[in-house]
């Protein structure tokens, strides 16, 4: 329709006149994806680089290797024997309802089109989106195949979900947390891609950075995590009994997967095999090598020994925190971002957690919510360009700060209401957890009717 293609190109003329001025957020402008309208409506003639796609379809393969196998490793070894099938199963399938979701009706609801907070149905069950039409990226002119984004962003969505699921394992009903995952995803993750994501978005339009989902996947997941933790209720037998992982070799390669896959998930963001990505690429990589470091260090000083769970904690600590960050801030920037995501998570899984009093099984708010919080507010520190970051002359490092606050801030209370009360409707149709006697059993068997290890 004429009036959508004259929104497009006003919203766009808005973005190019905003970005001069500050950092270029990768995420942010994923806004612009799906305009095959515009691009039809545009004088010259749009070019796909054959590279792009290469690494965008690239990028896309590595954030679904986080998830299976990368996440599901991670958490599955953290658990005890009789309930890692259980998080195996809970992490492969909310990652594959939320994909379809994201196919029938959140692509549309994030990306097409809207106002601050949320898009509209023009695009439900991908209508429009066709082998001809096209993605914006960074570059003028320069355009994905639609469905290359729109895949891309699904794996976001997906793996947000998944990330969830450790916060409550071992007690919850697959049921709920089946149900639980499609009201939050609806009403939660959906609004916060929009808001931070897409032109016209609230928080985007505020000039909040996340390069690749600080707030939109890790405090969001974190969050909704900590709520479940309180409304699912603690392990039987916690603080009572030893709750130990039954496999932390899984915990370790789950963690190096998590790592390699991370640069999918951040380079990814950038939309082109550019400089661009390549600063999100070393950025990931001395980040997260920073906060391994880091916990380590912290752990051999306050325990005497360093372990490999907290050595792999580490690691998935600066992945999170050089998450909003990675293609805004220089080198040294993200090492000091690895470096306080890596000190912080060791008190948010330790000290924080304590004073919360929740049974956040896996740690999902003290790595996650923390490490997200981390990274999102020193992205405003060290994206400035006296400190190495990407932002304009006149950068303000403690107005961007106080923007940054600001998505924190609506993250944590939009997503901690919606899953409040996702959670109390997953309680009122199937009840949210197993009974003491199936727990005590173990979720493999009595989930799923199946065991990991056969005696």
């Amino acid at each position: 329709m004429p009036s959508d293609i004259h929104r497009e190109e006003a919203m766009n003329d808005r973005l190019s006149t905003r970005w001069k001025h500050r950092p270029l957020a990768g995420a942010a402008l994923l806004a612009l994806a799906g305009a095959s309208s515009l691009a039809c409506a545009q004088e010259t003639t749009p070019v796909v680089d054959k590279g792009d796609v290469a690494w965008m379809l690239t990028s896309t393969l590595l954030v679904l290797l986080m998830t299976v196998p990368g996440l599901a490793l991670f958490y599955g070894g953290m658990v005890r024997a009789k309930n890692v099938l259980s998080v195996l199963m809970q992490v492969l399938t909310v990652f594959s309802l939320l994909v379809i979701l994201w196919a029938v009706y959140g692509y549309s609801l994030a990306f097409a089109g809207g106002g601050a907070f949320i898009g509209t149905f023009d695009k439900v069950f991908l209508s429009g989106v066709t082998l001809q039409s096209l993605a914006d990226t960074f570059t003028d002119n320069v355009k994905l195949p639609e469905y290359v984004f729109v895949a891309f962003q699904s794996t976001f969505a997906g793996i947000t979900g998944a990330l969830i699921v450790g916060a409550f394992a071992e007690r919850i009903k697959f049921s709920a947390a089946l149900l639980f995952s499609v009201l939050w995803f609806t009403f939660g993750y959906l609004p916060m891609a929009h808001m931070v994501w897409a032109a016209g978005g609230y928080l985007f339009e505020k000039g909040a950075l996340d390069f690749a989902g600080g707030t939109v996947v890790h405090i969001n997941a974190g969050v909704a995590g900590l709520v479940g933790a309180y409304l699912v209720g603690k392990r039987t037998g916690f603080g009572r009994e030893a709750i130990k992982p039954h496999n932390v070799t899984f915990t370790m390669v789950g963690a190096s997967l998590l790592w390699v896959g991370w640069f999918g998930f951040n380079a990814g963001s950038n939309l082109e095999a550019t400089a661009g990505a390549a600063l999100a690429f070393i950025n990931t990589l001395f980040a997260t090598a920073a906060a391994v470091l880091a916990w380590s260090l912290v752990e051999g000083i306050t325990k005497g020994k360093p372990s490999a769970l907290g050595a792999a904690s580490g690691a998935v600590a600066g992945l999170v925190g050089i998450t909003p960050a990675a293609g805004l801030v220089g080198p040294f920037g993200a090492i000091v971002i690895g470096l306080a995501a890596g000190m912080i998570c060791v008190w948010g899984v330790t000290g924080l957690k304590r004073l919360l009093g929740a049974d956040d099984s896996l740690d999902v708010f003290g790595v996650h919510g923390i490490g997200g919080i981390v990274g999102a507010i020193l992205t405003g520190v060290f994206a400035a360009p006296s400190l190495g970051g990407t932002g304009g002359e006149d950068y303000a490092i403690g107005a961007q700060v106080g923007i940054q606050a600001l998505g924190v801030v609506v993250t944590i209370v939009w997503i901690g209401i919606v899953s409040a009360v996702s959670f109390l409707i997953a309680k009122l149709v199937f009840g949210l957890r197993v009974s003491e006697e199936e727990e005590r059993e173990g979720l493999d068997i009595t989930c799923h009717g199946e065991s990991a290890y056969e005696s």
